[in-house]
């Protein structure tokens, strides 16, 4: 029994046995999907019989290392847990390995992780009649719409904004470079920024050193991790959003958004650079299109 064969079979009960609406349909099975993708990734096997509680516990820290919160993971289980029970019901396996597989534990506190309302919000929120305005939105909507680190961001070189085919190169741990994809949005307030905004009056033109630098602070100098840190505790604080945030909040929400709304698996590991989470040779190679078409259809932003 494949994946996709099994797919197609709990399909098939959750609509004629369960009546279930095609919406929560599609919600179930994009669950599995996700299990089948992360089995195709770590070469697990291609049939749902053959996963054990220790490989499932796997892909829960797989998701958990993608930035996913708690409650999307805890969400997901469910779904699997769902698709496990149907599978022991039907006799296509003879233990349910979700049996003793706990979820993620959700306490008071809220999950890192932006709703798209909240993200929509602490943007609309930045004042874009200042210079310093314009350069958060763009930093903003940089973060979120590529799932930077805030290193790669306060490194980002004007160089490596490629406006013609949609990408950035991006300079990551252990100095590796990857082309990510960057959303409409984010094109559009990066370009206004670069080129009406950046070392123009009353800000000094770009310092000796600091010349390539995508993002300057008024003094000319690349803008500091500590320094968007602080304008993204000032900006939440100024719409009175009580989630504890800072910069890798937009990496983890652009990850769980992209996850949520169907995205593939492999193309939200390859945006994020997330080398440590499989080993090199498993990687699959995603062309640049594919990647593009990727951040067109499941980001919020586009």
């Amino acid at each position: 029994m494949t994946w996709e064969t099994a797919g197609k079979q709990y399909r098939h009960h959750l609509k004629l046995e369960r009546s279930l609406s095609d919406n929560t349909i599609q919600a179930y099975l994009h669950d599995v999907n996700l299990l089948a993708q992360y089995c195709h990734i770590k070469k697990l096997g291609s049939t749902p019989a053959s996963l054990t509680t220790a490989q499932l516990r796997g892909f829960l820290k797989y998701l958990n290392e993608l930035g996913m919160s708690a409650y999307s993971q805890a969400r997901i289980l469910s779904g699997i847990k769902g698709f496990y029970k149907y599978l022991l019901s039907e006799e296509w396996i003879d233990r349910d390995p979700t049996e003793l597989l706990e979820g993620p534990r959700i306490g008071r506190k809220l999950p890192d992780v932006l709703t798209y309302p909240e993200i929509e919000k602490l943007l609309n929120a930045i004042d874009l009649s200042t210079p310093e305005g314009m350069r958060n939105r763009a930093m903003l909507e940089v973060l979120y719409g590529s799932g930077l680190r805030v290193s790669e961001l306060v490194n980002l070189q004007i160089s490596h904004v490629y406006f013609d085919i949609g990408f950035l190169r991006v300079i990551g741990k252990g100095n590796k470079e990857r082309l990510v994809p960057v959303g409409r949005d984010a094109q559009k307030y990066l370009k206004l920024y670069l080129d009406e905004v950046r070392g123009r009056y009353p800000h000094k033109p770009p310092q000796k050193g600091h010349e390539s630098y995508a993002f300057l602070n008024r003094n000319g100098r690349k803008i500091t991790r500590v320094m968007v840190f602080t304008i993204i505790k000032n900006l939440a604080a100024s719409v009175g959003l009580k989630k504890q945030i800072s910069p890798h909040t937009f990496r983890h929400s652009f990850a769980t958004h992209l996850i949520e709304g169907g995205a593939d698996l492999r193309a939200v590991q390859e945006m994020l650079g997330h080398q440590s989470i499989t080993t090199t040779e498993i990687y699959t190679h995603l062309d640049r299109d594919y990647l593009r078409q990727v951040i067109t259809e499941f980001h919020p932003r586009k």
